[in-house]
């Protein structure tokens, strides 16, 4: 009977916040290793399920990195980042494309749609709602070297402007929308986007209340070998410092700069939690002392 009594206080605990948050927009980016579990992947479907059912209007943005870089090397073709970035040739374009909307995206779906919930699989080319031009190069992640190359990143697309009308279409109708960053430039070109920053242009776009990027770690680490170096709560002061002094390095740029990116256009708050924990996204939303890192 005690246990009944402790699931019913956790519950009690849930009530402000759920209250807090019915009717509101959530985005939430999934990616990194927990997308190549079928175990997390289940697990962070059933929170997204639950947070639907709540009330609150959940997008889900995916990658689909590792997968990528597996059919890459199946297929002998070189896998190359600069500063967190996929080095994206035409014929990787196309193995991007085949693996997120023709794995990732539709295993999502089925994922949410047999949890009860109504999911609905696109990219940023359905309705034009990513729209794109070709991304600078950037320097080269290389540290051997004091000198630094120009790195051309191929297909990777800057966001220009997002059309959000056809997602709260869906959203309106209470449709789950689960979206592979793929974007269009005006040509009708495909461009590889990374999810990290194209969650947080469309949850400024759809001015969420909360951004939920997940990752492989949990949130961000002044030292990434000393798990009490963990940050809990950060403002965007301080994340512009580190990434002006190049604190930060590898993926972590980039979730760090869509987190900036939609505070800025208006999103309450941004959160970084590892998407292997089991339950992390019911743990920030829903518990009093969170999770991971939050960034205001």
């Amino acid at each position: 009977m005690q246990q009944l009594f402790t699931k019913a206080s956790h519950l009690i605990e849930a009530l402000p916040y759920i209250r807090r948050f019915y009717g509101k927009t959530f985005v939430v980016k999934c990616g990194g290793a927990a997308m190549v579990d079928e175990k997390h992947i289940q697990t962070l479907m059933q929170d997204i399920a639950l947070l639907h059912f709540c009330g609150i209007r959940m997008v889900v943005v995916h990658g689909g990195g590792p997968d990528i870089s597996a059919l890459c090397d199946r297929l002998n073709i070189k896998t190359q980042f600069s500063n967190g970035l996929r080095v994206t040739d035409a014929e990787t374009m196309e193995i991007v494309q085949m693996v997120l909307m023709g794995k990732t995206n539709r295993a999502l779906v089925t994922a949410l749609n047999q949890l009860g919930v109504k999911a609905v699989g696109l990219s940023g080319q359905d309705a034009a709602c990513l729209q794109v031009v070709k991304a600078g190069s950037t320097a080269s992640d290389s540290t051997t070297n004091a000198q630094t190359e120009s790195v051309d990143l191929g297909y990777v697309g800057e966001i220009k402007a997002i059309d959000p009308s056809f997602i709260n279409t869906l959203l309106s109708a209470s449709f789950l929308p689960v979206i592979a960053p793929i974007g269009v430039d005006e040509g009708g070109q495909a461009y590889n986007i990374n999810a990290d920053i194209a969650a947080g242009a469309i949850a400024g776009a759809l001015q969420a209340k909360k951004l939920v990027v997940l990752s492989d770690v949990n949130g961000v680490y002044l030292d990434l070998h000393d798990p009490s170096t963990q940050i809990s709560t950060v403002n965007c002061e301080t994340v512009r410092t580190w990434l002006q002094e190049k604190r930060i390095v590898g993926g972590m740029i980039p979730k760090l700069q869509a987190c900036l990116t939609a505070l800025e256009q208006g999103v309450t708050n941004a959160h970084i939690l590892d998407g292997k924990m089991p339950h992390s996204v019911l743990l920030e939303v829903f518990t009093d002392h969170g999770v991971g890192t939050l960034i205001t």
